[in-house]
């Protein structure tokens, strides 16, 4: 991926070359948190196998969203024990969760829209003992109706997409 924007410009064109769109690039899907740390100044600490594989870095800042409570924070990524499957919230971050809770940690970048076909974000999902039980990614298309998005098994399998069932 190439950053066109190099020089500014009044023209409309070079503005709508130049959108950059935020997309996810790395999730944890439904990892539980191990631990919290209070005392620790800030963070998130993962097993850097986890990270690794998604494609989530140290220092890295990641969204994290709650699925018990509905908590919705930012920090930043410090890696824990290789092997550890820990998933540890630290000071401020502490609050908002507690062991157990299920959260969803997601990485984003920023990209020039039209780079959007290139991106294959990977998804990890996680069992109550936080190993890996699937291994997805996102796919986008354009096709003759517009954008199509997939989501792929790790045998590159479509998956289905949740629709509206009429249910709560």
């Amino acid at each position: 991926m190439t950053l066109r924007c190099v020089q500014a410009s009044a023209s409309i064109a070079f503005r709508k070359e130049c959108t950059m769109r935020k997309v996810v690039a790395a999730k944890l899907h439904g990892i539980h948190v191990t631990e919290v740390n209070l005392n620790y100044h800030g963070s998130i600490t993962l097993d850097p196998d986890h990270g690794e594989e998604a494609g989530i870095i140290p220092l890295e800042f990641v969204e994290i969203w709650n699925k018990n409570s509905g908590a919705r924070i930012s920090t930043y990524v410090i890696l824990g024990e290789r092997g550890s499957r820990c998933c540890i919230l630290n000071g401020a971050a502490a609050r908002t969760c507690q062991p157990g809770d299920q959260v969803i940690i997601c990485s984003s970048m920023y990209i020039p829209e039209e780079d959007i076909t290139e991106m294959t974000p990977r998804i990890l999902t996680f069992n109550r003992e936080n190993n890996v039980i699937e291994r997805l990614s996102y796919q986008v298309h354009v096709g003759t109706e517009g954008y199509e998005f997939s989501i792929l098994d790790e045998a590159g399998v479509r998956q289905p997409i949740p629709l509206f069932t009429g249910v709560g």
